[in-house]
């Protein structure tokens, strides 16, 4: 075990690190370059980047039957040839064209790239016992945005944003790509693996509860990511502040995460689950009552429940179903989620431009029904 966390756990998480960064939180820092050095509307960046999610939620069922085929290890180390592949597109676009389909094909190794692979690993490897790497890999992964925004915005000033597209594919490429070769075992914790099967896994009442619960989850985070800030503005924060304040949010993730691991580990994942449920909506609540000088408090719940979240989008298929037949099961799971990321930006834009108020509840109420949907989730037979 000492062995499996001092490399496994570390590499894999530093992988996380580098495709988040790299793909999720790059336009963060980028976009603005891009548009003004190619002539292109700010907006047409992040156009680009959700034709990306719906990629990516296109192609997460495939990934999910690949991974059972060939292995965590060759798909996890093809996300980063794939995710090099799009940033060198877009590092060396001659037209707006060629580099918005280098941000769209970023979808590609989203798809095969992200917590899922990475989690199907840990699966491979220690079966029902992969809760605590699992939060352990979901912990380092949450630091994609901290680590990533720093380095492409020191990138970007020192030389352009062309090299910082440069600096991730290298970091794919040069670090990602040799550890996972270097560390992953090339076969599961099996001697002798059983047949890959071949017949479709049947969607079923728990499933569709699972796969209600994170797509509400991934509907409410891809709305924060995108308006946290303006929310708090609206709620009555001034600028610095609510920037600030937005910034908790990614601190809460990070600590939950912890949290997690030091304390909840053996809880009973739905109960886990429930508690990150009613996060976003009891931050809400109290800057509802206390007002602007504890809007805060809507990025801290939101960032805790969503720290949680991230972990139970892992451990409870493995809980309910157990390890068989884990990665197909998590692809279609994460599958609607990945849809409604993509309208989740638009969509709560909407919600905003009625009221603070109108939106902050709506994104409660989505959480409120994720709590309700994890009533019925218990172990199959004889787990």
């Amino acid at each position: 075990m000492s062995v499996f966390v001092r490399f496994i756990v570390p590499v894999l998480g530093l992988g996380q690190v580098v495709a988040f960064a790299s793909s999720y939180y790059l336009l963060g820092v980028l976009a603005d370059p891009i548009a003004a050095d190619l002539g292109l509307d700010p907006a047409a960046p992040f156009a680009a980047l959700s034709v990306a999610f719906l990629l990516s939620a296109v192609l997460t069922p495939w990934a999910g039957r690949l991974i059972e085929r060939r292995g965590g290890r060759a798909v996890l180390a093809a996300s980063h040839v794939l995710f090099a592949a799009a940033l060198l597109i877009m590092a060396t676009a001659p037209a707006p064209r060629v580099l918005l389909a280098g941000i769209a094909a970023l979808g590609v190794g989203m798809a095969i790239g992200l917590y899922g692979t990475a989690f199907s690993v840990l699966v491979e490897l220690r079966g029902a016992a992969a809760r605590r790497p699992i939060t352990a890999v979901s912990l380092i992964g949450a630091l994609g945005g901290g680590v990533g925004w720093p380095i492409s915005r020191l990138a970007t000033e020192a030389w352009d944003w062309r090299a910082a597209c440069l600096l991730w594919a290298l970091a794919h490429l040069a670090v990602c790509l040799p550890l996972v070769l270097a560390v992953l075992p090339k076969h599961s914790r099996q001697d002798h693996p059983a047949p890959v099967p071949t017949a479709p896994v049947a969607w079923d009442r728990r499933m569709c509860r699972m796969a209600g619960i994170f797509a509400c989850a991934w509907l409410v985070s891809t709305a924060m990511g995108a308006h946290l800030p303006r929310l708090l503005f609206d709620l009555g924060m001034d600028l610095d502040r609510a920037a600030w304040a937005a910034g908790l949010m990614a601190a809460s993730a990070i600590a939950a995460r912890l949290f997690d691991l030091v304390v909840l580990h053996r809880s009973h994942p739905v109960a886990t689950a429930r508690l990150a449920a009613l996060l976003h909506p009891a931050g809400a609540l109290v800057a509802a009552v206390a007002g602007p000088r504890f809007a805060a408090a809507v990025a801290v719940g939101q960032g805790a429940g969503n720290g949680l979240l991230s972990v139970a989008s892992g451990v409870l298929p493995l809980h309910v179903f157990g390890p068989d037949r884990y990665a197909v099961r998590l692809a279609m799971i994460l599958t609607p989620a990945r849809y409604l990321q993509a309208v989740a930006p638009a969509a709560y834009a909407l919600a905003l431009d009625v009221s603070p108020g109108f939106a902050l509840a709506a994104s409660s109420a989505v959480c409120l029904l994720m709590f309700a949907l994890t009533f019925g989730l218990r172990p199959v037979s004889g787990r």
